[in-house]
């Protein structure tokens, strides 16, 4: 399967320069992964070695532990309305005599009855539960020169960090860049999800004057976290997936990777970076935008 990177263009920002020029982005799509026929679990990931993907989750589930107590894996075929097969649902069928067990996870975001998930199931379901509308939201324009300044006021408020160098972090700024809140933690979608809880005790959602900068790449799960919080610009220091590139851009969420000293890419809501000292974009260049 040829689904490893897919390409979006857009708008490149280099030391107060703006221009347009085609990306390339790690894909990342739903697998939802079957016990015997019944759901069990929903991961995003990029595509490839489903089979040994699904196949380690059961063990560090403790469903198996031994090679021949899998029987076989297969994708489900006929996952769309003509019979096709999208590839991101797998079946595992366990060997005579192991023991399946009481399928109770409820960790999914969203499930399906039928082989249909596909990335666009995860795009309607964040679009129609979205309880504050990023589109509806005041309007929020940053600099590119405050943008850049983020990442450092970030990395000097980790205190953890300095002690462990192990950890992410997400921190919630104003619009102009003063520092709201900051959470660490070892995954950065629990960084995001204390930021989130955090306001929701305090009485302060939706963050809709809110800019969400994250440590690490910027997923869909990020991506969806931010629109269900009512954030209207979410920055990372390193690459999105294509399929936060694509829920920003359904939700209105400004999408903002690789950033990095002067430099950025803006995936989606170019709206809300104000251009007026960037100057206004040249012509599509060729190559890669870092």
């Amino acid at each position: 399967m040829g689904r490893v990177t897919e390409r979006r263009r857009v708008l490149r920002i280099r030391d107060g320069a703006a221009s347009t020029r085609p990306d390339t982005l790690v894909a990342e799509e739903p697998l939802e992964i079957r016990l015997g026929g019944k759901p069990l679990a929903i991961t995003m990931r990029t595509p490839g070695d489903d089979f040994a993907l699904a196949a380690g989750f059961l063990v560090s589930e403790g469903v198996v532990g031994r090679a021949e107590e899998v029987a076989n894996i297969v994708y489900c075929a006929g996952a769309t309305e003509d019979g096709a097969n999208t590839y991101n649902v797998v079946d595992v069928r366990l060997a005579p005599g192991v023991t399946v067990p009481d399928i109770t996870l409820e960790r999914n975001v969203y499930t399906t009855s039928s082989c249909g998930l596909c990335g666009k199931a995860g795009l309607e379901a964040v679009r129609t539960t979205a309880r504050w509308p990023i589109s509806d939201t005041p309007a929020v324009r940053v600099a590119p020169e405050l943008l850049a300044a983020l990442p450092d006021r970030l990395r000097a408020a980790q205190r953890v960090f300095d002690r462990t160098g192990g950890l992410h972090a997400a921190g919630l700024f104003s619009p102009e860049g003063t520092l709201l809140d900051l959470r660490e933690d070892v995954g950065r979608h629990n960084a995001v999800d204390k930021l989130i809880g955090r306001a929701l005790r305090s009485g302060d959602l939706p963050l809709s004057r809110s800019v969400l900068l994250v440590s690490g790449r910027a997923s869909f799960e990020l991506a969806q976290k931010a629109v269900m919080a009512g954030i209207p610009l979410l920055a990372s220091v390193s690459a999105p997936s294509s399929l936060a590139v694509d829920l920003a851009a359904e939700t209105g969420l400004t999408l903002v990777g690789f950033l990095r000293g002067g430099s950025m890419n803006v995936y989606a809501g170019q709206r809300r970076i104000d251009l007026r000292a960037a100057g206004r974009p040249r012509q599509p260049e060729g190559g890669h935008a870092r």
